[in-house]
């Protein structure tokens, strides 16, 4: 059973608050409203708010994260999630390099269809918008198995 989900990427101001807001919502949606997910990034963009394309493709989905900010992955954090989902093959060895415990937790989120969530930062609204439906079918494939 899981407490804790961490959602992972990069810049922390991207695809992991989308994914953190999105599975958040799908959890409070199917009753496991005990279950906390959060969001880090590697090489986070400290302080920062979410990028603005994404706060408005998400108010489009009903959701409001203008109150994100950007926040470092930490081993402390790595130690307390039970779950971590980050959006690429190489954040995940990134992970477990930082806290080798880690190892057994670490997943995609595209893990179930063997895929990586591209990058939008700095590009069109059409990447924010691929990547996005990416993290919609994505928690929508861990959600069975993260709300048992």
């Amino acid at each position: 059973m899981f407490d804790k989900i961490l959602v992972v990427c990069v810049g922390n101001i991207c695809r992991s608050p989308m994914g953190e807001a999105l599975l958040a919502r799908e959890l409070r949606t199917a009753g496991h409203d005990r279950i906390q997910v959060s969001s880090a990034g590697l090489r986070a963009l400290v302080g920062r708010p979410a990028d603005i394309v994404a706060q408005v493709l998400m108010r489009r989905e009903g959701i409001d994260i203008s109150a994100h900010r950007a926040r470092q992955l930490t081993p402390d954090l790595v130690s307390e999630a039970d779950l971590i989902l980050v959006m690429e093959t190489e954040h995940r060895r990134a992970v477990e390099f930082m806290s080798p415990l880690a190892r057994g937790k670490v997943y995609r989120l595209g893990e179930w269809r063997k895929a990586d969530v591209p990058d939008p930062y700095q590009q069109s609204e059409e990447m924010f918008e691929y990547s996005l439906t990416l993290i919609k079918h994505f928690v929508a494939d861990w959600l069975p198995k993260v709300a048992r």
